[in-house]
């Protein structure tokens, strides 16, 4: 028999054995696939129905548990092996389904701290917390719906008081009782009440260890832009992860921070804990020494801990170090990925290193909280409620122009950056103006700066960042969020003025009826074609407006369009004359003087801060420079 004659008898067999090889690849690669989905999926919540919800996606929306590698640039393809996953708690609600209509609140009791109210949110033996009292509300829902929109729903938030705790439970948020009984207003930085809190953060973590699961704590005033627990999850060997408040990066992915070179504080507004003997003497150890001295802060003592002992690294590959006794393995998380007001904000440092940052916490901020509410609308991570995106007065919004000379040319200096500074808050002036006598909320434009705002000497921008030059700056750089969200005497500062973040438009919960109804309004110069007052719009839908028209004039011809929900102009350059009504003018002047603030700070000068001046242009010869005697040490006001 020939070879042709062979081949052509086992032909059936070869073929029999290649589909049997083939369906098994197929099964085995759909069985892999399957677990490793399962493992990492979370439970399926309801879309809520709470008032404040959107209905639309969340522009944050990731899958549930993100395997790739935290970069854009090409990697190896890698097995991963995934750990059978744990039983979910057959208790565990799903998120935001609020209690039947009719029912009533349960007892206070029902909301104690135990393990078996911890067990039910429980999932992978992690649970994720975050605490506060009533005014921090709409934080708290944000960092929840940040959570379930990731797929996760191991998620428990403690109350400070009653009023946030009833609050959460009939929006359908699993809280538990914190015992505090705390005011339910704002506390301030640095504040007993502050302090107070920081100490409840330790009870609460010294608490929860012991009933053995993970630990993952977290400040309200930060967001989790991608699901953390992968990452988290590298790291085995760790007792506890923490960010920092770290400003030059140390590494240019997504490793662990190098503790070597790490020289700013350990921050506690995000870090994660592992039952461990290490990590539970620590807590304990850090507890005692709170309650012992209340005027220790909480991050201060944590760091004084934890640096009794640094070093050596655990091994040469995981980024992790002996710390506190020489027994407790501690990493710190990047910077660059679990970002702080300033390498998120400032830096942008993500962006730059082409990295998708996980978390970012409003630190390296001002204005208080009302700043950083305003980061986080600035970064479009935010929710708020959809009248917040309606303002039954409508909006009003314009194109600012800066010539390139005051962008580019030129040193980075005190006075190159103030000329940038000034030239835009002149324009806002007139905005703020136009929106007071049109009754309508300044949609803020973007804010550009040639120089960094810390609370120290500095030469403009820190050496060894990576901020640009200049660089989209966060509104409270230069003006006071809280002075202008704040409710003044009318009497005294004239009608309030609302405002909204510069990125408004761009954000996906802007419901698409605001954004049709629109009016652009080109200045022009009077006497020019077809520049006269008139509220006839072209075939286009654009309104030509004399520039330097007076209070009558606006009135006159804007009254004809007070149902368009959005009036937008070419530019604010000579738009406003300025109000017929002397009292009204001198109202607005007291009113938007103290919208400015500081830049901080000069070198080898004390005091270094200097006083930005919303009406700079009416004294000549003005120049940016330091209070020179402790008389002077006051805003131009």
């Amino acid at each position: 028999m020939g070879w042709r004659e062979e081949i052509a008898k086992t032909k059936p067999l070869f073929m029999t054995i290649y589909v049997t090889v083939v369906i098994g690849i197929v099964f085995s690669a759909f069985y892999v696939f399957s677990a490793i989905y399962s493992s990492g999926t979370a439970s399926s919540a309801p879309s809520t129905s709470s008032w404040w919800f959107p209905t639309a996606a969340s522009h944050v929306d990731s899958p549930p548990l993100d395997q790739t590698p935290n970069s854009t640039q090409p990697t190896a393809v890698s097995v991963v092996l995934v750990p059978a996953p744990q039983p979910q708690s057959k208790l565990m609600k799903p998120i935001w389904e609020v209690p039947p209509s009719g029912s009533k609140m349960p007892p206070l009791k029902t909301f104690r701290l135990t393990k078996e109210l911890v067990q039910q949110r429980v999932k992978d033996n992690i649970v994720v917390v975050t605490f506060g009292n009533y005014a921090f509300m709409d934080f708290i829902l944000t960092w929840v719906k940040h959570l379930t929109d990731l797929g996760l729903d191991n998620v428990l938030v403690g109350a400070m008081d009653t009023k946030l705790l009833e609050a959460l439970y009939w929006k359908g948020v699993p809280v538990f009782d914190m015992g505090s009984h705390m005011s339910t207003v704002d506390v301030g930085w640095g504040s007993p009440t502050f302090h107070k809190m920081g100490r409840e953060k330790v009870i609460l973590i010294d608490s929860i260890l012991p009933f053995g699961y993970e630990l993952l704590m977290c400040d309200t005033d930060m967001v989790w832009l991608k699901n953390p627990l992968p990452y988290l999850a590298r790291f085995p060997e760790a007792d506890v992860l923490t960010s920092t408040d770290q400003v030059i990066p140390t590494v240019v992915d997504d490793r662990l921070d190098i503790w070597q070179q790490v020289g700013a504080a350990y921050n506690i507004g995000i870090f994660h804990w592992r039952p461990t003997d290490p990590a539970k003497k620590l807590a304990k150890e850090w507890k005692d020494m709170l309650l012992a001295d209340d005027k220790i802060w909480d991050q201060n003592g944590f760091n004084e801990l934890v640096h009794r002992q640094l070093g050596p690294s655990v091994d040469a590959d995981s980024g992790l170090v002996y710390a506190y006794d020489g027994n407790l393995k501690l990493g710190l998380l990047p910077a660059s990925i679990f970002c702080s007001g300033h390498t998120y904000f400032v830096q942008a440092m993500h962006q730059q290193l082409r990295l998708e940052p996980y978390a970012v916490h409003t630190t390296f901020q001002y204005a208080g909280t009302e700043g950083k509410r305003h980061r986080l609308r600035e970064g479009m991570v935010f929710y708020d409620p959809p009248e917040y995106y309606d303002s039954p007065g409508g909006f009003l919004s314009f194109k600012p122009s800066i010539p390139k000379s005051l962008f580019l040319d030129g040193k980075h200096n005190i006075e190159s950056h103030f000329s940038l500074i000034n030239y835009q808050t002149k324009q806002i002036r007139t905005a703020l103006a136009i929106a007071s006598l049109l009754n309508r909320t300044l949609v803020m434009p973007p804010l550009w700066c040639r120089l960094d705002r810390l609370w120290f000497p500095h030469p403009g921008v820190l050496a060894g960042t990576i901020t640009r030059q200049p660089f989209l700056c966060p509104l409270d750089h230069v003006f006071e969020v809280n002075v202008m969200l704040k409710e003044m005497d009318e009497e005294e500062f004239g009608p309030g003025i609302n405002l909204r973040e510069y990125s408004f438009f761009d954000n996906p919960l802007m419901p698409k009826q605001v954004k049709e109804s629109w009016l652009d309004v080109q200045l022009c110069q009077e006497g020019s074609q077809n520049c006269n007052v008139s509220n006839s719009t072209s075939p286009l839908g654009v309104l030509k407006f004399p520039k330097r028209s007076n209070e009558e004039t606006f009135k006159s011809v804007f009254s004809s369009f007070k149902d368009v929900k959005v009036i937008q102009f070419s530019s604010m350059q000579d738009a406003f004359l300025g109000f017929t009504d002397k009292k009204r003018e001198e109202r607005f002047r007291h009113r938007v003087k103290r919208y400015v603030g500081i830049w901080c700070c000069v070198e080898n000068h004390s005091p270094g801060h200097i006083y930005y001046d919303m009406y700079w242009d009416e004294k000549p010869g003005w120049k940016p420079a330091p209070p020179q005697t402790p008389q002077d040490d006051h805003p131009p006001w």
